[in-house]
């Protein structure tokens, strides 16, 4: 009988989280988080076993299949402890506390999180994956929870004093408000740790596992064109090339898997996450407007393809992520033997196509071969010398098309269809980032539905943003990163569209964020807001790991927002803002890229550019078009249009009172580094400017 479908469901049945319904027919008698849960396990003093995961986590399922669908393990849980099931994207804020106390207690982390704690929620066990019995050197969960229920009856008290002493130790730990005094010298500091730490062999930096972390790249990009210094460029341009080359990408369908498990980048975990390909997608837009090479716009239009495809709501927003597994397979369904392909392209060119992508009888992942162009045999490469190159690209993306519509027949991985406005937010900035780079206006129009869905689908009727959409349903209070990422986006929208009201809606929500977070004490942003629960201590992020933190969005935020609005008490509040974590940034700068990214723009040199013209003529769109392809990080720029709407802006952006057009013609002004130029009415110039 599938365990699944023969129990009655138990209360996660009405969740609406796809994590939480995958759950809803364990045996385990689970609890959403919530006060009834505590309420219980206060009153039949019962501990809290608490696990934490997400829909697409492959050693989530492993762990659901071995232990939460087993009914002995249920028979435990369900007698001894309350067990409550959170995902971790619903509640970044519990699953980033947690998982706090587990590197504190044990060194690692990661999903699924399993927490043992006190009705109280103070957590004396933490832990990651546990089989049921013994294996992989892993104690097994069975025996992990008979020792904790002993341990319970008998020495409660000794327990209860682990859980005071591990609050009391991660509490300093989940505030990184070591001061410093702010110096671009941190720009150059990240520099040296990642030339010490890049792998020169593979791209990327340190060993396996490895993962994208793109904005180190995009830092790198700063640098280089900070400092003309090769080295930064070549990181990049090696580890982009090296990932892409990969199987960590999806060759037949598009879209980077969330990290490599090998040094190389052959073998991904599997799934596919939206914040990834967002940021991924931005970094190769700026390696394009760098080096001009367009493999890179290639690479990033590829990735677009993919997320309006597949991972895009009909009414614009973006889902979360792909799974790994297939058929309860990791990889099953991105996967291929050298029959399959000649099935589907015929002798001739399924040679050709396995000799181009490494598929062959050996095979390069568990008997079956990941499409990659890591390398070839000399006789393959040879024989495709002698192709032009052409009709071998022709060839390929035909057979690439045929194969892409072959796997479509195959059972597709879950699809996680939350839509969080923190992520979504990221990819609004990448489409913005995009239709600027590319000239692609059909990517700015992808990121203004995606805005439309959030502001009408994921605002409270007080104006509060809030974190979660699902199924006809919005969901809890916004955290730090769902404020600072949209608001990041709809400064890069602003840019690409020149509507003013996308300014003007960053420029609200960053209020409403510096009132809902804003440390008043020490400087900074608390990760959920004043109104939302308050949990045993209220942290801060700062680190940029897999995802850039709130804090660095944020500083980088403030400092665009400050110069755009010449708003004396946000330049106050940014400064306030990279003092209040250098102290904590200098002892590591290249784990905090965007923050350092942040630094960069601060000590400048700064230019904003205001272009005051006819949106519809060629002498403004030229101008345009020269502002928006070019790579300059540390720019702001500005449309004044003729009118009603320039008085608009005017009204909003005090540096262009008095911009205006010249005898009729587009004019730009320039300013850098608090030095104006002389008014530039020639097309021409500003492209070579």
């Amino acid at each position: 009988m599938d365990l699944k479908e023969g129990h009655r469901p138990n209360r996660l049945i009405k969740e609406k989280s796809p994590y939480l319904l995958q759950h809803a027919h364990n045996p385990v008698d689970w609890f959403p988080w919530s006060d009834e849960a505590f309420v219980k396990a206060k009153r039949e003093n019962k501990a809290v076993f608490l696990s934490i995961g997400y829909s697409t986590c492959h050693w989530c399922h492993v762990m659901e299949r071995e232990s939460f669908e087993d009914e002995e393990v249920a028979k435990v849980l369900n007698e001894h402890f309350v067990s409550i099931k959170v995902d971790r994207e619903e509640r970044p804020d519990v699953d980033h506390l947690y998982m706090t106390i587990c590197q504190a207690m044990t060194g690692e982390g990661g999903w699924p999180l399993t927490i043992v704690m006190t009705p109280e929620k103070k957590p004396f066990f933490a832990g990651t994956y546990y089989p049921k019995h013994r294996k992989y050197g892993r104690p097994g969960l069975i025996e992990i929870l008979g020792q904790i229920a002993e341990k319970w009856q008998e020495d409660r008290e000794k327990i209860t004093e682990i859980g005071d002493q591990v609050v009391e130790a991660v509490q300093s730990r989940m505030l990184p408000d070591a001061q410093g005094e702010v110096s671009e010298r941190l720009v150059e500091q990240a520099f040296h740790i990642y030339r010490e730490t890049f792998d020169s062999e593979y791209g990327g930096f340190g060993g396996a596992p490895k993962f994208p972390t793109s904005h180190n790249l995009s830092l790198l990009l700063r640098y280089y064109h900070r400092t003309g210094h090769e080295q930064a460029l070549q990181m990049v341009e090696k580890t982009l090339d090296a990932m892409y080359r990969g199987g960590l990408y999806d060759h037949i369908g598009y879209g980077f898997a969330r990290y490599s498990t090998d040094e190389q980048w052959l073998v991904p975990h599997f799934e596919k996450m939206l914040y990834d390909n967002a940021l991924l997608a931005m970094t190769f837009l700026e390696a394009y407007q760098v080096t001009d090479n367009s493999f890179y716009s290639d690479v990033a239009e590829e990735i677009f393809t993919y997320i309006l495809r597949d991972m895009t709501d009909p009414d614009g927003a973006f889902y979360c992520a792909e799974d790994a597994d297939s058929e309860g397979v990791e990889g099953k369904f991105y996967v291929w033997t050298p029959d399959e392909v000649k099935q589907v392209l015929g002798e001739e060119e399924g040679t050709l196509f396995c000799e181009v992508f490494d598929i062959t009888d050996k095979g390069n992942f568990e008997g079956n071969s990941i499409p990659n162009l890591l390398g070839m045999s000399r006789d393959s490469f040879r024989r495709l010398q002698q192709i032009p190159p052409e009709e071998l690209e022709q060839r390929i993306e035909m057979a690439r098309q045929r194969l892409f519509d072959h796997r479509e027949g195959r059972i597709h991985p879950h699809k996680d269809d939350k839509i969080l406005t923190s992520w979504n937010g990221l990819m609004i900035a990448a489409l913005a980032k995009g239709a600027k780079a590319l000239q692609n206006p059909e990517y700015a129009k992808a990121a203004e539905r995606a805005v439309n869905f959030i502001l009408s689908r994921l605002v409270r009727e007080d104006g509060r943003l809030l974190a979660r959409y699902r199924d006809g349903e919005a969901a809890y209070p916004g955290y730090i990163d769902d404020y600072a990422f949209l608001v990041w986006g709809l400064i890069e929208l602003y840019e690409a569209t020149f509507d003013l009201a996308y300014l003007q809606k960053a420029v609200q929500l960053n209020e409403d964020m510096l009132r809902l977070f804003w440390d008043a004490e020490k400087g900074g942003f608390f990760f959920y807001g004043s109104d939302g629960e308050q949990l045993f201590t209220r942290p801060k992020e700062i680190y940029d790991g897999a995802i850039p933190s709130g804090n660095s969005v944020s500083a980088m935020n403030l400092l665009k927002l400050a110069k755009y609005t010449s708003r004396e008490e946000l330049s106050q509040k940014a400064d306030e803002q990279l003092r209040a974590f250098t102290g904590t940034v200098e002892q590591y700068p290249a784990g905090y890229s965007l923050f350092v990214s942040a630094v960069d723009f601060a000590f400048g040199p700064g230019k904003e550019i205001v272009i005051a013209g006819n949106p519809d003529g060629e002498d403004t769109r030229r101008m345009l078009r020269a502002v928006q392809t070019r790579y300059s990080p540390n720019a702001i720029s500005i449309l004044v249009p003729e009118g009603e709407k320039g008085e608009q802006v005017r009204e909003w952006i005090p540096l262009v009172q008095d911009k205006v057009s010249i005898d009729g013609k587009a004019t730009a002004y320039i300013c850098e580094n608090y030095a104006c130029q002389s008014p530039i009415t020639d097309p021409e110039k500003l492209e070579w400017n």
